[in-house]
């Protein structure tokens, strides 16, 4: 993967005490962690305002849970993660389902479980909308995406200004709004502005924020002559954070006043109108809540190099950036606990890191600088709670997937609560009427 070193660090990431009693490999998540990223995020967004969290980026119950009793309300795109949010007991009214393109079984499905919120990307997917909540005797409401003219620089990933899946156009809206207006069961009470990802400092946010206002104003405007009155505008999120390397939750502190100053300046008769203004965010909330645990399964010299093979590779981290379908990763490996003593190890340069798959495409790192390492050592890697176990090729050459703990920093006698997902395979009966035959 990336050449640039891995560097060590000497205080653990884990407790030693947890460390023997987790088995490897092993995602750890803090949900102490969890609960002070949402708190730091709350108290950078203006008073007043909402905040869901996107399931998409860890959906283990535990976190769901804690997210809840926090007052985040959930984003899901999928049955699986509606059928999470639910087990976590939100209400079903409190969900978001978002999605660029959805089945009308998940639809239908989510509709008679109690959702009405949905975003919505184009006048075919209102109008689907609009025909199963008929059909299921309700009123839903849509969120309308917008895909804006213009990309917003400092972006992680690009979800806007360009063609897309995400949203209708600007242009499009403002060209055709009578397109965009309610249907008889599905009304459209909202706008949903999501500029980009990963976003990692102040200025880039009040940005992408000032940008979506400005969009959303102009909307408003035109979807009005149509008889639309936007009660909820959703700004999305960005908000960054640290991925498989060392680092903190990024500072927002001085984000409130701006983003206050800029409601009032924007949108100064929202509280009047009854709007209300939402946020999203997934990766802020748990990345640095979560560390990956894996222990060294070999280590040799291959033509002059040091190799160590782990238990844990792409198929646990990484996903499809491990098979060069997305930007590859740098993860920082850093050893969990010291030696026995704390005395340090010399240091090995250049380390070709892997995983155990048979494949070579099962890299991690070309030169990662770890000291000298055994066999049965453990090695961390940080801030995975977002996207790590999530989004990976679990499945993949069939290795065990990694078990999952949990623990309470603020609760330091608390057992590890441990839980691994089995994957099966369950036969699907063939349609009635299918008949297979050879010629």
């Amino acid at each position: 993967m990336s050449e640039s070193s891995s560097a060590v660090l000497s205080a653990p990431l884990v407790p030693p005490d947890v460390l023997a009693h987790v088995p490897t490999p092993a995602y750890v998540y803090d949900v102490a962690e969890v609960r002070r990223n949402h708190d730091a995020l709350r108290e950078a967004l203006p008073a007043g305002t909402g905040l869901y969290y996107s399931l998409k980026a860890n959906a283990h119950p535990s976190l769901l849970t804690v997210l809840r009793e926090r007052g985040a309300h959930p984003e899901v795109c999928s049955t699986g993660e509606l059928d999470a949010a639910l087990g976590a007991h939100w209400p079903a009214a409190d969900v978001l389902y978002t999605g660029p393109g959805k089945r009308d079984e998940e639809i239908g499905h989510a509709l008679r479980l109690g959702v009405r919120l949905f975003s919505v990307d184009s006048p075919y997917a209102m109008e689907q909308l609009d025909r199963l909540a008929g059909d299921a005797g309700v009123r839903a409401q849509c969120l309308l995406r917008v895909n804006d003219d213009q990309p917003v620089p400092g972006q992680g990933l690009a979800m806007t200004g360009v063609a897309s899946q995400f949203g209708a156009d600007t242009g499009w809206v403002l060209d055709e709004p009578r397109r965009f207006a309610s249907r008889p069961h599905a009304d459209v009470v909202g706008l949903h502005l999501y500029m980009g990802t990963n976003l990692g400092d102040i200025d880039a946010l009040t940005g992408q924020f000032t940008r979506s206002l400005r969009t959303a104003k102009t909307l408003m405007a035109a979807l009005a002559e149509h008889g639309v009155r936007i009660r909820v505008l959703d700004l999305g999120g960005g908000f960054g954070a640290p991925f498989a390397t060392e680092g903190e939750r990024i500072d927002l502190r001085g984000l409130r006043p701006k983003l206050s100053a800029l409601l009032d300046q924007e949108l100064p008769r929202r509280h009047d109108d009854g709007m209300t203004v939402v946020f999203e965010s997934g990766r802020y909330l748990v990345g640095t809540a979560g560390v990956l645990l894996a222990a060294v399964l070999d280590v040799k010299r291959s033509h002059g190099k040091d190799v160590v093979v782990l238990e844990s590779g792409i198929n646990h981290l990484g996903g499809m950036s491990g098979m060069r379908r997305l930007p590859t990763l740098n993860p920082r490996l850093v050893p969990a606990a010291t030696d026995e003593g704390g005395t340090e190890r010399e240091p090995a340069l250049d380390a070709l890191v892997t995983g155990p798959l048979c494949t070579p495409l099962d890299t991690w790192s070309r030169a990662a600088r770890l000291p000298a390492l055994r066999p049965g050592d453990v090695l961390a890697v940080p801030n995975v709670g977002a996207y790590g176990l999530s989004a990976s090729l679990v499945a993949f050459l069939g290795h065990p997937l990694p078990a999952e703990a949990v623990i309470d920093g603020d609760r330091p006698d608390a057992a590890p609560a441990i839980t691994r997902i089995n994957l099966t395979r369950t036969t699907v009966p063939a349609p009635a009427g299918t008949h297979l035959g050879v010629k």
